[in-house]
């Protein structure tokens, strides 16, 4: 009993050794990029990304928790304008738009619950015809912690399917 104690404890060593191991091979940093083509100029769209207030239109997130509490401080909209909230579901955090033109919104978006994090997220608006491609691109590093779950999870796959859905929201939305 004790042999197979001891061999079961070196097996469970091996495989947690090897998954740290892994985890020291990853990238420092992480990039999420979708894009979607819209039906509308890019003032427009432009609308919904550079004023806070009117994410809960196409904003994956603000979707899955509706009684999410919110609060808008700084420039109304554009750079400077600054969004916190708080969930149950989706966490707390902040976002400051710390750019804002025609062709690109940037965001410095800070995670505080259930994981901190410290991530850029940018909107490039790249007129087409007469649709708007816009790209959604988060980026951000990764420290140890995020290396070990990233054997685990794939970010790209998580949060790209938000990124999808609020693209999909987007476009609706400016499409009207």
């Amino acid at each position: 009993m004790k042999k197979a104690l001891a061999i079961a404890g070196v097996v469970v060593l091996v495989v947690v050794l090897g998954v740290l191991a892994l985890a020291a091979t990853r990238p420092g940093d992480f990039t999420v990029q979708r894009s979607a083509s819209v039906q509308a100029p890019p003032e427009k769209i432009l609308a919904y990304l550079d004023d806070f207030h009117k994410w809960g239109a196409w904003s994956p997130w603000e979707k899955m928790d509706p009684a999410m509490k919110k609060t808008w401080s700084g420039a109304e909209r554009g750079k400077g304008a600054v969004y916190e909230w708080q969930s149950d579901k989706v966490g707390t955090g902040r976002m400051e738009m710390t750019d804002s033109s025609p062709a690109r919104v940037a965001v410095k978006l800070d995670f505080i619950k259930p994981f901190e994090g410290h991530n850029t997220a940018a909107f490039a608006l790249e007129p087409a015809g007469g649709a708007t491609r816009v790209t959604w691109t988060m980026q951000g590093p990764m420290n140890y912690a995020a290396k070990v779950m990233s054997v685990f999870f794939d970010m790209d796959k998580m949060i790209g399917k938000d990124f999808e859905a609020g693209l999909a929201n987007l476009k609706a939305a400016a499409e009207k």
